[in-house]
């Protein structure tokens, strides 16, 4: 219940703020008696597209540890946290980045994600399940795996193309509504009021092309798992990488994950048919595969 309450307190809390933006910029007076105005509703799209994915990024730390429970190592209480942190710093040295915040969060299924709002502000925690299910050349692979995520840029990078495609499907569907709603409007000749049919295509539109949006940003998240994944095996050793995917696929439990950071972490579920158009991860089978040709 926390964690919802958080999310929901979060997404809240940015709306208020893109709002009071919108309102100083104006962008929100896109329609008018004379018809829709293009330019000031991509300004009103870019606000909240790209408003809202990077706020979520510069907030993505913070999100992550009351999402997850997650807490962050300042002092080693024993061997196992000793170990993790000495084993982050290493990797974070040869992979050229700043050290990242390292942090446990309570869940039986083995799983870590790495987040933060740049390659020297990062967050890398792994799960207890994690812990207690690897050996230590096989989480010291998963932990490579994380820290490639974050010196290839991965966040930000995702951040953008999500930015961009929000901003192209508030645009789109508020077109398309005001194209609909003018077609079925019968007072064109006392200029343009937005009716009903306006608000109810633009939801309708909105809801479809985020689809389709998923799907894009779904399937650049699959792609940068092959690339964390060999990013891994370069940090831990390949056949270290591909141990730690097999174990995951041993124990085959779907991620647990709170919905906001399903696709940071290391096991991102199961899926099938048209299920894996919208999944964050590739089979483990592919995943290993890969690694396997690389030779």
């Amino acid at each position: 219940m926390k964690r919802v309450v958080l999310f929901v307190l979060t997404n809240l809390a940015v709306l208020v703020v893109l709002g009071i933006v919108v309102n100083v910029l104006g962008a929100n007076q896109f329609l008018s008696r004379s018809g829709i105005n293009l330019p000031t509703l991509l300004v009103f799209a870019a606000v909240f597209g790209m408003g809202g994915s990077f706020i979520s990024l510069l907030m993505s730390k913070w999100i992550a540890k009351m999402s997850t429970g997650a807490q962050v190592i300042d002092q080693p209480r024993n061997r196992s946290e000793q170990w993790l942190v000495q084993t982050v710093r290493a990797q974070a040295s040869r992979a050229g980045i700043g050290m990242p915040e390292v942090a446990i969060f309570q869940a039986p299924e083995p799983n870590a994600f790495a987040t933060g709002a740049s390659r020297n502000n990062a967050l890398v925690a792994v799960s207890a399940g994690l812990l207690q299910t690897m050996n230590e050349d096989e989480v010291e692979a998963v932990l490579g795996h994380e820290i490639s995520h974050v010196a290839n840029g991965d966040m930000v990078t995702l951040t953008l193309i999500q930015g961009v495609l929000n901003t192209f499907v508030i645009f789109l569907a508020r077109v398309v509504g005001f194209l609909v709603d003018r077609a079925l409007s019968s007072n064109n000749n006392e200029g343009y009021r937005p009716g009903i049919g306006f608000w109810i295509t633009s939801m309708v539109a909105e809801i479809l092309l985020g689809f389709l949006a998923s799907m894009i940003v779904m399937w650049f998240s699959r792609q940068r798992e092959f690339r964390a994944d060999a990013g891994g095996a370069n940090l831990a050793g390949r056949q270290k990488m591909i141990a730690a995917l097999e174990r995951l696929r041993q124990v085959a439990e779907p991620s647990h994950l709170p919905s906001e950071m399903a696709a940071f972490g290391i096991n991102g579920g199961l899926g099938d048919g048209l299920k894996k158009l919208f999944m964050s991860h590739p089979p483990l089978e592919e995943r290993i595969a890969a690694l396997r040709a690389r030779g």
